[in-house]
């Protein structure tokens, strides 16, 4: 099973999410720990290569943004509640954000 390593402030705002959505989105997490597929999912090549996006729908729209592609862990690069059709932009950057610091941080080692 992979780890799941938490970037920034995302365990904290999953936390903040409605009790259900909070549990149904550890339960999908912990399903791509297992090496599969979340039940609702999308990619986000938007943010970058293999990053994913978890929908939870349950009490509101909420969304967990992460990358799998590596060996050693899962990386939830940010978590949030969705509030209109289309994804904020603040929160697009602030994925794309983490994802290259990631990159960049991995590079480095």
């Amino acid at each position: 099973m992979k780890l799941v390593v938490w970037l920034g402030d995302s365990r904290a705002r999953v936390r903040e999410f409605d009790p259900d959505a909070m549990h149904e989105a550890g339960v999908q997490l912990g399903r791509v720990q297992l090496g599969k597929d979340p039940m609702d999912w999308m990619p986000m090549s938007s943010v970058g290569l293999g990053v994913c996006e978890i929908c939870v729908r349950l009490g509101g729209a909420y969304r967990v943004i992460y990358i799998a592609k590596f060996a050693e862990a899962i990386y939830v690069l940010h978590a949030f509640q969705k509030k209109s059709r289309k994804t904020a932009r603040l929160d697009m950057e602030l994925a794309q954000l983490r994802f290259k610091r990631l990159v960049r941080d991995r590079r480095q080692t």
